[in-house]
């Protein structure tokens, strides 16, 4: 069975990415061959095609319905780019007209907003991730491959063996490490499989482990059991209670029969050997390893998943782990596949302590958060500069708060490490007492609420935030990113550094980086970070509010660090809002902003929800969500539950097999 599993696995992988496209799109674009392909030729690929590809935008690759469609992104940019007349560079002079950029303009509007239908994306089975990986085989257990380092309280080590031994997973096309359809499965990784196989049944049947084991056969134990006193009806129990669970869906009978039939005749080590067998058969087997696989699909057809399937979407997206008993139970009893079902589900996973994922791994993916590791050197700082966010964004995620709190809340975290960025509030906190002979200690954060601290609210403000981000431009550009969805280029190799001040110079940062970025060229991208980033100056290198009456200007204030009393946080965003100082920016950002926060929540929401880049054709999906989200106040939760019933959540479209060609 495993072999055919693996066969029908790389026919899969193997099948063109395009297939689905293809099916989809069959005639030319007639309008860009004859109205968008010349003006591209005569304004953009002097610098944007063949030997000279800036900004890795290549318009000589757009040659089928097919390039033009995969690369939707390229041609939002292209649009957003010509509606601030940021395209072709001011220098040149040879720029298109007003008439022409709104034929480009119009062609967009019409090829990707107005006619583009939503449907489901191409079925393609995808391995685990490495933390998936490790959360599915802790389940399926009841306990942790650890390693048996011992680590000091000043130091961190990562606790878990699979971890330590599995590459890590680079992010997929969809940013996020779940998305890993184009990494393969190498001989190394299959290495490191079979050894956690081998390492996790060892500890199954060893005398530590007997309440896992006694769980997994279903039964009770005798005071003296061995694992050696294993019966074949014991070995059957085990087997048929873990097949189903590890493969996350009912098996036939009939096949596991056969694989238990020849566990009669065992005994005694011979017996714990065979069950182990076959156990690791299961462990390595990719029907286990990969997610999807057992989805018995019709090919070449539009189709809604089973309920397994949607099971185990699920329970991936908000747990980052394999379905439970009462998922999988729900998904057998016909309840997953109602609204009324599938939402008590969500709620019931929710509440579980399972949903930490969300913020851990989402959260932490989606905002850069792995980041906060190089903002201190102490280890407890950092510690609690990285729980903060964690602690906040699992408490949006799961109690059913609104998802623009993300910018504006009145609550925070902290606990006495970070207690001193709450100079006001931390009165709130229960006070902390150092045990004796423990230098220092990770404690847990209290929850704050933000009354007299002012300068303080949401995941912007946050001491780790700012601390990973510690110049106005590495502030600027991830608000942009990670906050506001929009899309920046790398800056040129070229760039020159920015010159120090002489003494006599009494320039600020600000007043020198104006001169730094006089070039047209800069200044482009510059125009949107900057006022994010100068607005965000009230807070020091370290997070600290420069504003308190109380503030301590740090001995050793890096060039970009202005002192409080020559701050100047004022700004104007390209779209024309003014404001003073980081107060007023973030009412533009919980006004005018809105749509551009909610919607970018709602894209790498979904794109997280189905681990994969999100393409033209999910458009209509986004914006649906996106303007429920914003017309109605819209919670996380809310958010949680529209992607999980979306029509790219709950429906696929299974490419037909390719057929080979004969030789003449």
């Amino acid at each position: 069975m495993i072999a055919t599993l693996s066969r029908f696995l790389f026919t899969l992988l193997a099948l063109p990415a395009a297939t689905f496209l293809q099916a989809a799109t069959s005639h030319i674009d007639g309008p860009f061959e004859s109205d968008i392909q010349p003006l591209l030729q005569e304004y953009c690929v002097e610098c944007h095609g063949g030997k000279k590809v800036k900004g890795n935008i290549d318009f000589t690759i757009m040659t089928s319905p097919e390039a033009i469609e995969a690369n939707f992104e390229i041609w939002e940019l292209v649009s957003d780019v010509l509606a601030y007349q940021e395209m072709p560079p001011e220098e040149e002079d040879n720029r298109p007209t007003s008439t022409e950029i709104q034929q480009i303009q119009d062609w967009y509007q019409q090829r990707f907003i107005q006619s583009v239908e939503a449907r489901p994306g191409p079925f393609k089975p995808r391995r685990l991730s490495a933390p998936e990986y490790r959360n599915t085989l802790r389940s399926l257990f009841g306990f942790d491959l650890e390693t048996t380092i011992m680590a000091a309280e000043q130091t961190e080590t990562e606790p878990s063996l699979v971890l330590k031994l599995l590459p890590t997973d680079p992010p997929g096309n969809s940013g996020f490490i779940n998305d890993t359809h184009a990494a393969p499965l190498s001989s190394h990784a299959w290495e490191q499989y079979a050894y956690l196989a081998d390492r996790v049944l060892q500890e199954l049947f060893s005398l530590q482990r007997l309440d896992a084991l006694e769980t997994l056969i279903g039964e009770n134990l005798p005071p003296a059991f061995r694992p050696t006193d294993l019966s074949p009806k014991q070995a059957k129990a085990l087997l048929l209670r873990f097949t189903p669970r590890a493969l996350r869906r009912p098996q036939p009978q009939s096949h596991l029969d056969s694989s238990f039939a020849h566990l009669n005749d065992l005994s005694g080590l011979a017996l714990v050997d065979a069950t182990q067998t076959e156990l690791k058969a299961l462990l390595v087997s990719p029907a286990f390893l990969y997610r999807g696989l057992l989805f018995d699909g019709q090919p070449a057809k539009t189709q809604r998943v089973d309920a397994n399937e949607l099971a185990e979407r699920l329970s991936y997206f908000l747990w980052e782990d394999m379905p439970d008993e009462r998922l999988l139970e729900a998904a057998a009893n016909g309840t997953l596949d109602t609204p009324d079902g599938l939402t008590a589900q969500i709620d019931r996973m929710l509440a579980s302590p399972k949903s930490i994922s969300l913020a851990q791994s989402f959260g932490a993916q989606w905002l850069g958060l792995a980041d906060i590791d190089n903002a201190d050197n102490d280890v407890n700082m950092r510690r609690a500069l990285r729980s903060q966010p964690y602690d906040f964004l699992n408490y949006l995620f799961t109690e059913n708060r609104p998802v623009m709190e993300l910018i504006d809340s009145k609550t925070t975290f902290a606990n006495y490490v970070t207690a001193s960025f709450y100079p006001k509030d931390k009165a709130q906190m229960v006070k902390y007492k150092k045990p004796k002979g423990i230098e220092k200690q990770t404690v847990p954060n209290q929850r704050l609420t933000l009354t007299h601290d002012e300068g303080r609210g949401g995941i912007l403000t946050m001491p780790g935030i700012l601390a990973m981000n510690k110049s106005p431009i590495l502030r600027g550009t991830w608000v942009l990113r990670k906050i506001l969805g929009e899309r920046l280029g790398d800056p040129p190799d070229d760039v020159p550094p920015i010159e120090i001040a002489g003494p006599k110079a009494n320039l600020t940062f600000r007043e020198r980086f104006e001169q730094h970025r006089s070039d047209p060229t800069c200044a482009r991208c510059h125009d949107k970070i900057d006022p994010l980033g100068f607005a965000m100056q009230v807070y020091d290198d370290r997070g600290v509010y420069k504003l308190d009456p109380n503030y301590k200007t740090p001995k050793r204030a890096k060039e970009h660090d202005d002192p409080a009393e020559t701050l100047d946080t004022s700004g104007q965003l390209p779209s024309g809002e003014t404001f003073a100082n980081y107060e007023e920016l973030q009412s533009i950002l919980i006004g005018a902003k809105r749509p551009d926060i909610i919607r970018n929540a709602v894209e790498c929401t979904l794109a997280y929800a189905l681990a994969r880049k999100l393409e033209a054709y999910d458009r209509p999906t986004i914006d649906a969500i996106a303007e429920s989200i914003d017309e109605t106040n819209g919670t996380w939760r809310d958010l949680f539950i529209a992607v999980s019933q979306s029509l790219p959540f709950q429906k696929t479209y299974v490419s037909a097999p390719s057929t080979p060609k004969r030789d003449s």
